[in-house]
């Protein structure tokens, strides 16, 4: 089958990262990579849960942190664990796009669906200079980043615009054309920030993320050199004959 295909029989919830959470740890990352402290807003924008709301009061002493999300158990849950905590943060249920962040100074921002990454990127637009926007695995569509520790990605207000989609991928990975090592080292970062609690998938997991960020940038011209690595044609083939997920067709498109 072909890899959309495959994508396609996984849950929804899953694709869409709604059931995906964050470890304490990666929210820790996140906060030292966007210098995190006392004079911010924080907005953890699709949260889940409170423990990112959490760690910024507690160890990074932000001014005010509100989670926000429209499923009314979590929300509910991560209120009563504040309280029972006695730790001042607010927790909304609320699509995320009829939200009120316009006093923002950082955000935490993780989608997928196209049409609220673009609506909310709207509502970025208007906020003031230098809020920060960070992302996870990409940037904000057609902007180019501010700072990159991949998989985190910030975009600050105003955002710059990139001059295409090669030059935005080329600032993500910082190099100037992405090679096989390149790839795997990115897709293996993103497989530990995401903190698989399945832990014997998080190298089938890599795989499939290598290949996806190669063939991305080979289709783009970014990729290093005119030929397939011997590395990647290996990766294809053990997807096809394993598990017969297709990579192939994405070379010919």
């Amino acid at each position: 089958m072909k890899i959309e295909e495959y994508l396609e029989t996984l849950p929804k919830n899953v694709l869409n990262g709604e059931d995906t959470q964050l470890s304490e740890k990666s929210f820790r990352e996140i906060f030292k990579f966007v210098n995190l402290d006392k004079s911010d807003k924080f907005y953890h924008l699709g949260c889940g849960d409170e423990r990112g709301i959490e760690i910024a009061i507690k160890e990074f002493k932000v001014k005010t942190a509100v989670g926000i999300d429209n499923n009314f158990e979590k929300i509910s849950s991560a209120k009563k664990n504040l309280e029972e905590k006695k730790i001042q943060g607010k927790m909304i249920c609320q699509d995320i796009e009829d939200s009120d962040i316009s006093d923002a100074s950082v955000i935490l921002f993780w989608f997928t669906d196209e049409k609220v990454i673009n609506h909310m990127l709207e509502k970025f637009e208007k906020l003031k200079p230098e809020t920060k926007i960070i992302t996870i695995w990409g940037p904000l569509p057609d902007c180019l980043p501010d700072k990159v520790n991949f998989p985190y990605i910030i975009n600050k207000t105003p955002f710059r615009k990139a001059p295409s989609l090669q030059d935005q991928i080329l600032a993500v990975f910082g190099v100037k054309c992405v090679d096989f090592v390149t790839a795997w080292e990115f897709a293996e970062r993103y497989t530990k920030s995401i903190g698989s609690p399945e832990i014997r998938n998080d190298r089938f997991l890599t795989i499939i993320q290598t290949l996806v960020i190669w063939i991305s940038a080979k289709k783009l011209g970014v990729a290093c050199g005119e030929e397939i690595p011997e590395s990647i044609q290996t990766y294809i083939n053990i997807m096809k004959m394993h598990f017969d997920i297709d990579f192939e067709y994405l070379l010919k498109e």
